[in-house]
C-alpha cells in the first residue's frame, strides 16, 4: 500500500482552536472506552475487534507525534501528529490553523485504512473540524454559514 495522509483541520468555527498530542491521546483512550462499553452491552469482546491498537510513543516524537500499533495480523500501524499551518483568508489576512495529521505508512494494511477512517471521523465530529480524507474528499463537521 502507498503511504497516504488524512487531516483534521481545526477551523475558526471548530469546537477548539488548538489541540495538543496529549489531548489527541486522551480522545484515543475515550474512543477505546466507548467501544468497550458497546461490547459490554452486546456481551462480546467488541473493543478487541473494533479498534485493536495500543498507543506507542518514541522519544524523538514526544509532544509532536505518536503511533498506534496493532498485534492483530490484519492490522499494523497508524501514525498521528499535531502541527500548525498558515492559512490565507479571502480578505488577504493570514492566521495560524492547527491540524491533526493521520498517516498510513507503506507497511499499513487496508484494515488500518478502514480503522483510521473510522477514528478520523470520530475525531472530526468530536472537535467539529474539517476532515480531509485519504482519498482527497472533504467532510465538514463544523457549523457552516
Amino acid at each position: 500500500m502507498v503511504a497516504s495522509n488524512a487531516y483534521i483541520k481545526l477551523v475558526p468555527s471548530s469546537a477548539k482552536g488548538d489541540i495538543s498530542t496529549a489531548e489527541v491521546k486522551d480522545l484515543f483512550q475515550y474512543f477505546k472506552e466507548i467501544t468497550a462499553k458497546t461490547g459490554k452491552q452486546v456481551d462480546w469482546k467488541y473493543n478487541e475487534a473494533a479498534f485493536p491498537y495500543e498507543l506507542k510513543e518514541m522519544e524523538d516524537g514526544k509532544g509532536e507525534w505518536f503511533y498506534l500499533k496493532s498485534a492483530n495480523d490484519r492490522y499494523n500501524i497508524i501514525l498521528l501528529g499535531v502541527d500548525k499551518e498558515t492559512v490565507h483568508n479571502e480578505d488577504g489576512s493570514e492566521h495560524e490553523q492547527t491540524y491533526i495529521q493521520i498517516t498510513l505508512p507503506e507497511t499499513s494494511t487496508y484494515g488500518d485504512k478502514g480503522k483510521a477512517n473510522e477514528f478520523c471521523r470520530f475525531l472530526a465530529k468530536k472537535l467539529k473540524g474539517e476532515l480531509h480524507l485519504f482519498n482527497g474528499r472533504i467532510m465538514y463537521f463544523y457549523p457552516r454559514k
